[in-house]
């Protein structure tokens, strides 16, 4: 199986291949989260002017990516200082809980948006 992977063109990258896709990636959600921003103040400003119906949708998607992006950070963080006394018990486990928290929060209020703005689901 590894030969075809081989002929195919995937391999386990290296340092630098690894620092350039992390790069990468870091330069593609700086993109996405500015364009989700500027996208959610474009809708606001049309409710604004138009009062007409507001579009959710950027704004969920802006908070959904950060959520995944903190909560997958401190994740990360407590699993490598899982093995270290001193730094695994005041690690991110209440950040996470908190974080957890949060995310039950921001499903409720879209919940109830959606609720009260009377669509159907």
């Amino acid at each position: 199986m590894r030969k075809i992977f081989k002929k195919l063109g995937f391999h386990r990258p290296d340092e630098m291949e690894q620092h350039i896709l992390l790069k990468a990636q870091r330069i593609s959600y700086l993109f996405l989260v500015a364009a989700l921003v500027i996208w959610s103040f474009y809708e606001s400003g049309q409710v604004y002017r138009h009062h007409g119906s507001l579009n959710l949708l950027p704004c969920l998607l802006l908070v959904a990516a950060l959520i995944i992006q903190t909560l997958s950070q401190l994740i990360l963080t407590h699993r490598a200082v899982k093995d270290s006394e001193e730094t695994y018990e005041t690690g991110p486990f209440i950040k996470i809980v908190t974080w957890v928290c949060v995310i039950a929060g921001v499903f409720a209020a879209a919940v109830t948006a959606v609720l009260m703005m009377g669509v159907m689901v």
